[in-house]
């Protein structure tokens, strides 16, 4: 646990520094971005949020799950965020992969079957943000007045590219 000790410590040290604020669960700006887990994303200073600004859904490619329209169902209804993002990036993991050859690779190292799982990959970013905007959209459980749009993050250049 090489990382534990660094964690710890900065959680002590965050701790003594700590100013309890005003914020609750429900985004001020009533924003929700859906984003890959990939670590080059600073979601904070690239679409310029503090904390208690945004919702944040991450998971490996940024897709929309079902887990995913979970949480923006809780997000829109209970929290009341009103405006979704969806934002994708260059050079993702999961890009120009596929189920099976995922599958293999991981069995390989665990011997375990993970053959039921879909790791939703895909072979053309700007078309998996279409689909997943899409995918917001036609969720019946969501608020009709809900705003929804699409982003690129060019992990090279760092600049953010609304996708139609």
């Amino acid at each position: 646990m090489p990382s534990f000790s660094r964690i710890m410590d900065s959680a002590r040290r965050f701790k003594g520094s700590f100013v309890p604020d005003q914020h609750s669960a429900a985004p001020q700006r009533h924003l929700v971005v859906v984003t890959c887990m990939d670590a080059r994303l600073d979601l904070f200073r690239l679409l310029g949020l503090e904390i208690g600004d945004s919702h944040i859904v991450r998971n490996a490619g940024g897709r929309v799950t079902e887990d995913v329209l979970r949480s923006l169902v809780l997000s829109s209804n209970v929290l009341g965020t009103s405006e979704v993002v969806v934002i994708h990036h260059t050079g993702c993991g999961l890009f120009g992969r596929d189920n099976d050859e995922l599958r293999d690779e991981i069995a390989s190292i665990t011997g375990a079957d993970c053959s039921t799982i879909d790791f939703h990959p895909f072979d053309d970013v700007t078309e998996s943000v279409r689909q997943d905007v899409a995918a917001i959209e036609a969720c019946p459980l969501l608020p009709n007045v809900i705003s929804v749009w699409g982003a690129i993050y060019d992990v090279a250049t760092c600049e953010l590219i609304p996708v139609d």
